[in-house]
């Protein structure tokens, strides 16, 4: 798919494959690749959901149903470690979304990094990417509303003087006020910014790797070659998705995790003062 929009070479496929469908121009910008299989994958789980409640059965629940009680409890387990016990109703639910919808928008860069974009090539699409983790504007924007989250809890739980007291008096005390705000909002922004970048940052880089190994055989035509690196890319790309597997599970994993804690601190912080 990629040698028929390119001049074929390795450069090109890979700049092909970066490219997001997309309208407007800069800052104004809309990807709508990442929007259409975001929502999708959203309303999957909406779906499978509402089927799944439908269909409770208390006395004989299938596998499946097991399997998701099994998610539903520990998720619930992270959030009591965090807050022991006394978390708002939000939370919860919000940590189970995140994980489920992350690992959905990781899992697709398991699929067959040229066969998404090949059909749509059939239908006239020229650009598309399908892992909607792998555009920055994704994890930031999710990273940005558990920063606003954060926000919001910590106004809620020490008030607004409490909040100002954090940034005044944190950590070096009263004698170093101006240092303890720059240091202060250092620390504040770069949680959001840091829950972005690494979920970003390690499916961008899978997602390369994928490509990487497609170039092996990229405008191969049927040699005697030919038969040596098709088995050698079809041995590499299933070790790569194997070992991927763990890593789309472990960041969704630690995107989850992290914004439980950083949920948490705002109440744990608002005890000590």
């Amino acid at each position: 798919m990629a040698t028929e929009n390119t001049g074929g070479g390795s450069v090109e496929y890979i700049q092909h494959h970066l490219t997001n469908l997309s309208v407007g121009q800069g800052f104004w910008q809309l990807n709508i690749d990442t929007l259409i299989f975001s929502f999708l994958l959203g309303g999957l789980i909406l779906f499978v959901a509402m089927k799944i409640g439908q269909n409770l059965r208390t006395e004989t629940p299938g596998r499946f149903q097991n399997a998701v009680e099994g998610v539903l409890e520990f998720v619930d387990n992270q959030v009591k470690d965090s807050f022991g016990g006394k978390a708002p109703a939000l939370i919860a639910p919000l940590a189970l979304t995140i994980l489920i919808w992350v690992w959905l928008m990781n899992f697709m860069d398991l699929i067959p990094i040229d066969l998404i974009p090949a059909i749509a090539h059939g239908l006239g699409v020229n650009y598309l990417k399908v892992v909607p983790t792998t555009d920055l504007n994704t994890p930031l924007a999710m990273a940005l509303v558990v920063f606003m989250l954060t926000v919001y809890y910590n106004l809620k739980v020490k008030g607004f003087g409490g909040y100002i007291k954090m940034f005044l008096f944190h950590p070096f005390g009263k004698f170093f006020i101006p240092v303890n705000i720059v240091m202060t909002l250092i620390e504040e922004l770069a949680k959001p910014i840091s829950l972005g970048l690494r979920l970003f940052g390690n499916m961008f880089a899978g997602e390369l790797v994928f490509m990487l190994i497609a170039l092996l055989t990229l405008g191969a035509t049927v040699s005697a070659s030919l038969l040596i690196w098709f088995p050698l890319q079809v041995v590499l790309d299933l070790a790569w998705l194997i070992f991927h597997i763990l890593v789309i599970s472990l960041q969704a994993f630690i995107f989850m995790v992290l914004t439980i804690v950083y949920l948490g601190m705002a109440h744990i912080d608002a005890d000590s003062h």
